[in-house]
């Protein structure tokens, strides 16, 4: 039974579909970008609001309720209807548009626009960019609530309201301070890992998920003890001698100019890469011209850092 006539609100949809599909208030609340109580008391506002519980709590986590199930493809159709309204109210008050939000990580962001942006502009005088920097799952989410109206994002999008094309393959260097007893080799074992403290990004980082996975595969630890929350921070941490690290390889290629500081090396027979994808809704009304763009981007890349990352064909 329906405690209350209150109208469930935009925000309200969000926060509902968000914690569905995490189905974690602490990973939700990373991703909407606010604090775990106050996901946690909009939920309860919503449920009571309602008369249901839309989750199922426990000490092994959160579970979406019977009602939770039937309830989500509602909830996200509204997300998307919203999302549709605004993008056609733009087409119709601006013509055809040319300004679109594009979203990037921190950690490629600063390595990659400089190259392409200009390029873009040249080959589309009157096309713009409203660039904003979040991370990956902060960015799916912004693309999914329409904040973002296309992204540049690592990973796999396994989603059938997003439509991905493979952009480059980023590799992952290894780097040592100058003095450190591996400095000086172009490849080295994953065994002369062992027993080094590894250092990495804040957990908030795509970057940071990706470095663990990798000591774990090679048996290296990462310590949690000084995490970077740049990776300009990284690498000076690694220049005091604090320890050593990965580094993506549009970073190393752009701010690395001082190779007296840092060793930089990869590992032997161990390639670690990141896959870069332009993603956009597949509902969009630009989704013709963004695989035209992804096209152009692709041909950039090719003739500006074709020697630094492996573009997809």
């Amino acid at each position: 039974m329906v405690t209350s006539t209150k109208s469930v609100t935009y925000t309200q949809f969000r926060y509902f579909v968000a914690l569905a599909r995490e189905l974690s208030y602490r990973r939700a609340a990373q991703v909407l970008g606010i604090s775990q109580p106050t996901l946690t008391s909009q939920i309860n506002v919503l449920e009571k609001s309602l008369g249901i519980s839309l989750f199922e709590r426990s000490r092994s986590g959160t579970l979406l309720s019977p009602e939770g199930r039937a309830l989500l493809p509602l909830a996200e159709d509204v997300l998307q209807s919203s999302i549709r309204f605004e993008e056609k109210a733009r087409d119709i008050a601006g013509g055809n548009r040319t300004t679109y939000r594009l979203g990037v990580p921190p950690t490629l962001g600063p390595y990659l626009l400089p190259f392409i942006l200009p390029q873009l502009h040249k080959r589309y005088a009157k096309l713009k960019f409203y660039v904003r920097e979040a991370a990956p799952t902060q960015l799916v989410q912004g693309l999914f609530d329409g904040h973002f109206d296309i992204i540049i994002s690592p990973g796999s999008h396994e989603s059938s309201q997003l439509v991905a094309s493979k952009l480059f393959i980023e590799p992952l260097k290894f780097v040592v301070p100058s003095d450190h007893a591996l400095s000086g080799l172009r490849y080295i074992e994953p065994e002369q890992i062992h027993g080094e403290t590894v250092l990495t990004l804040e957990e908030a980082h795509h970057f940071h998920h990706q470095v663990h996975e990798i000591c774990m595969k090679i048996g290296a630890q990462v310590t949690r003890d000084y995490e970077g929350t740049s990776l300009d921070t990284l690498r000076q941490m690694v220049v005091m001698g604090m320890g050593v690290a990965f580094l993506p390889g549009l970073y190393v290629h752009s701010e690395l100019h001082q190779p007296d500081e840092l060793h930089v090396c990869e590992l032997k027979d161990t390639p670690i890469e990141r896959q870069h994808n332009l993603v956009w809704r597949n509902t969009a009304p630009g989704r013709v011209f963004f695989r035209e763009l992804g096209n152009e981007i692709r041909r950039i890349l090719s003739d500006t850092l074709g020697h630094a990352v492996r573009v997809d064909s």
